[in-house]
């Protein structure tokens, strides 16, 4: 029933074959965008489309394919070696001398090694050839410098929940999907699997091969209850809406977790946010503020651990990043606490909101000319450094906010040993006619 001759995946059998079918990335192929100019008008350059897993980069690619009238050719960054690539490249190399254009696309160009990358440039900058690269890492990291300044990158965003369930209606209609079957789903069951599918086009599809094929047949066609889906991706997608009410009670639930020093609560919080399809960013950015607003000067390595976590779930992903946030999660539940940082910016904030024209002090003012200096601007000022504690007695606080003190360090960890640097400072201040 399922088959019907097609063999191949649902995901490829869906490709897009032109721009009025492709989903998202409406900033770059809305009406008018620069990159469907581009395209529409066949005058192509060298460019990397950078962005995560299943947005479309290689259907672009074979979109234009499709498109231009030069020579495509498909690059592989598995069997591609120094040698097939100087070979491709003296092919396009002879080709240009008789008027014809290369468009060389490299898919995964981030696994190239120096070398093979350093085998492109010299075709790219004579114009030989028109290298497009796909990147699911970013390329000012895994690309050249030399090469990727002769590049455009075009940064594609992770498909929303309404692009894919665009994709999936198509995928039911459409007779190079299960358009020849008829298939009884429910929205919601198709909402489950586009908030599986995490912004990936290519899995949302998978998931849907998978679930209507484990589905009851019946009267000719299939029926895909939500059990089916719910079996297709091991997990409970309703119980976690990541736009409703239940996903700011979840983060709430981590959040206190940590602060409260729970590690148990808190990777179990972070477990039912990931397990249900969360954005591993989106956590690792809260624990981010966390790090400074929960934890703060009191252990300063915090924050360290918590950006390092962000990069790792960056540049691995789900479901290996997992044990990152863990890691992140449970140094920020046992770390000491100090909202100290948080309350500082707080207080100030309001002052700041109130007294927005009261005057920077002259002797801190910038005076880079010679009537700022004769107005004033920098004199008296006091150079730190040529001290021998460091410290001097200028004033640095607007007149009408002297005294006023935001940050009150607490005792808490390594903050402890700031507030004791802090209270001698402000004693060497005050006995020194310090403001």
């Amino acid at each position: 029933m399922f088959d019907g001759g097609k063999g191949e995946p649902l995901a490829a059998r869906l490709r897009p074959r032109d721009l009025d079918e492709f989903v998202g990335q409406k900033h770059l192929l809305g009406e008018g965008k620069i990159l469907r100019r581009l395209i529409e008008s066949d005058n192509i350059g060298s460019m990397i489309f950078w962005g995560p897993p299943g947005v479309g980069k290689t259907t672009l690619a074979g979109i234009i394919a499709h498109k231009t009238k030069a020579q495509f050719v498909n690059f592989s960054a598995v069997t591609g070696g120094i040698k097939e690539i100087k070979q491709v490249m003296e092919d396009a190399d002879k080709g240009r001398r008789f008027g014809e254009k290369t468009i060389l696309f490299v898919d995964e160009i981030h696994r190239f090694n120096k070398a093979q990358q350093d085998a492109f440039l010299p075709y790219v900058e004579k114009g030989s050839i028109i290298l497009i690269g796909a990147t699911t890492e970013n390329p000012s990291f895994e690309v050249n410098g030399a090469l990727l300044s002769r590049c455009k990158v075009f940064v594609l965003q992770a498909l929303t929940e309404e692009d894919i369930l665009q994709l999936l209606r198509r995928a039911i209609t459409d007779p190079r999907g299960f358009g020849d079957i008829k298939v009884n789903i429910s929205d919601e069951c198709l909402s489950m699997i586009a908030s599986f599918a995490n912004g990936d086009a290519r899995s949302a599809l998978s998931t849907l091969e998978m679930a209507v094929l484990n589905g009851e047949e019946k009267d000719g066609g299939v029926t895909v209850t939500e059990e089916t889906v719910e079996g297709c991706t091991s997990r409970k997608s309703l119980l976690y809406d990541k736009t409703g009410e239940e996903h700011y009670n979840i983060i709430s639930a981590l959040h206190k977790s940590m602060r409260n020093s729970d590690p148990d609560a808190a990777v179990y919080w972070l477990a039912r946010m990931l397990e249900a399809g969360e954005d591993p960013l989106y956590v690792a950015r809260r624990v981010i503020r966390f790090a400074s607003e929960d934890v703060g000067l009191a252990d300063p390595k915090a924050l360290e651990i918590a950006v390092a976590a962000y990069q790792a779930c960056h540049f691995i992903g789900m479901p290996e990043c997992t044990v990152h946030l863990t890691q992140a999660v449970v140094y920020m539940s046992v770390a000491p606490k100090s909202n100290s940082l948080y309350m500082a910016y707080e207080s100030a904030k309001k002052d700041a909101l109130t007294m927005l024209a009261d005057p920077v002090p002259l002797v801190i003012r910038n005076a880079p000319t010679k009537l700022m200096k004769e107005q004033g601007y920098g004199k008296g000022y006091q150079y730190a450094h040529d001290s021998a504690e460091k410290l001097t007695n200028m004033q640095c606080l607007p007149d009408n906010l002297i005294g006023r003190t935001y940050y009150r360090p607490t005792a808490q960890g390594a903050e402890g040993k700031i507030k004791a640097r802090l209270e001698d400072i402000k004693k060497w201040k005050s006995e020194h006619g310090g403001k």
